[in-house]
């Protein structure tokens, strides 16, 4: 992204992975090299490029520290790299629970601090509807971001859903495509450790074969269902029962009309948590950690976007259309805005939410809130609050 570091003007590099825990800022004069760094060119070809940007002949010790400075960082594919990387999957595999990486930074890491800006954010909620829920959808942005559409969402459940399992679908940032990430670990937040439900765990497994990564190294990193578990702690206390599953981006189709399921390994995934869900029934709570439009220069558009206002409110009706799609139960529906411009609002919470469309096709949504949120002065994501009955 642009440095955001006022006298370092440039290009900041950071690994969402964290096999890296370097950041870089790139000098603006040398952002155009890093092209050079794509595993065709050669260190003679960057070479010739600095003598044309420098005007100078002796550039081998620029050409040096560049080579040297991305490969420490382990932002090169060598073998620096590939170490870092085997390093943080054994390591996540080996642990015995899943860490709280957001913690100290996202939301608080003290338990008193927690439970006390829980309160704030949760402050002022609507009684809670009627009857029991089947599935709530609230943000995955910073919590402190989203609270109005968190509250709405987590305020809609009701004393006696802690003892229900809540199955997570959490948008997987950086997974494979067309595949679903799965973990056997307990969450370990500030409050304590979840209690994950290993049978329903290892049965989807099975079932959905080469469709899902069993103790997919994402789930280390990924804030979409560490989020969703402070909130269902806060509300039912730390050792809730979960289900955690990443669901990685749906690309079949977005060009041909394809359905994401005319891929055999997500139509067995959602085929068997369509069992899952009809076998369960009530049994089950299912928790949607889903973000919406991303828009802006940070998120490569042109114009700068302010929430509410100009693009944003165009974005907002097109927004609202999708959700009455959901609201409807209507996946094909969904799905089909979804692919509309190769989906140019960015929605990146469209694969969990198909998946959960198609998994359940009987139940309805409820639009509790809608919210848009300035992530920096020229981007903006939205989000929303709903609640879902048969």
């Amino acid at each position: 992204m642009p440095s955001p570091v006022p006298d370092k003007p440039g290009l900041l590099i950071r690994d969402p992975f964290q096999f890296s825990d370097a950041t870089l800022i790139i000098p603006a004069a040398l952002v155009e090299s890093l092209a050079y760094f794509d595993g065709a060119h050669g260190s003679l070809d960057l070479r010739e490029y600095l003598v044309r940007l420098t005007g100078e002949l002796d550039v081998g010790g620029l050409v040096q520290h560049l080579i040297e400075t991305l490969s420490g960082a382990g932002f090169l594919e060598d073998e620096n790299f590939f170490r870092r990387k085997a390093e943080a999957e054994r390591g996540f595999a080996n642990a015995s629970v899943r860490a709280p990486v957001h913690a100290g930074s996202a939301y608080p890491e003290d338990p008193l601090e927690l439970t006390s800006t829980l309160r704030e954010y949760m402050t002022g909620a609507a009684p809670a509807a009627t009857g029991k829920a089947r599935a709530i959808a609230a943000p995955h942005v910073s919590p402190f971001g989203g609270a109005d559409a968190y509250r709405a969402a987590y305020a809609s459940l009701v004393p006696d859903d802690a003892d229900r399992t809540f199955v997570i679908l959490g948008t997987s940032h950086y997974g494979e495509p067309d595949r679903f990430g799965l973990t056997r670990k307990a969450f370990m937040t500030p409050y304590g450790e979840t209690t994950t439900d290993l049978s329903l765990v290892d049965e989807l497994a099975r079932a959905a074969g080469a469709g899902a990564l069993m103790e997919d190294y994402c789930h280390a990193v990924e804030h979409s269902i560490e989020f969703q578990v402070v909130f269902l702690q806060h509300r039912f206390g730390p050792r809730v029962r979960v289900v955690p599953i990443l669901c990685g981006p749906f690309s079949r189709g977005m060009e041909s009309g394809a359905r994401p399921e005319d891929d055999e390994a997500v139509r067995r995934t959602i085929g068997a948590l369509g069992e899952i869900a009809a076998r369960e029934g009530d049994r089950l709570l299912w928790v949607l950690g889903v973000d919406m439009a991303h828009m802006g220069r940070r998120y490569g558009d042109a114009f700068h976007a302010t929430a509410g206002r100009g693009e944003m409110e165009a974005v907002a009706e097109r927004d609202r259309a999708r959700i009455q799609s959901i609201e409807r139960g209507d996946a094909l529906g969904f799905w089909e805005q979804v692919r509309e411009n190769q989906d140019d609002l960015k929605w990146c919470g469209a694969a969990p939410i198909y998946t959960f469309l198609r998994a359940l096709p009987d139940v309805r949504g409820t639009l509790l809130h809608y919210q848009q949120w300035n992530i920096d002065p020229e981007s903006v994501v939205s989000f929303a609050g709903l609640r879902f009955h048969p």
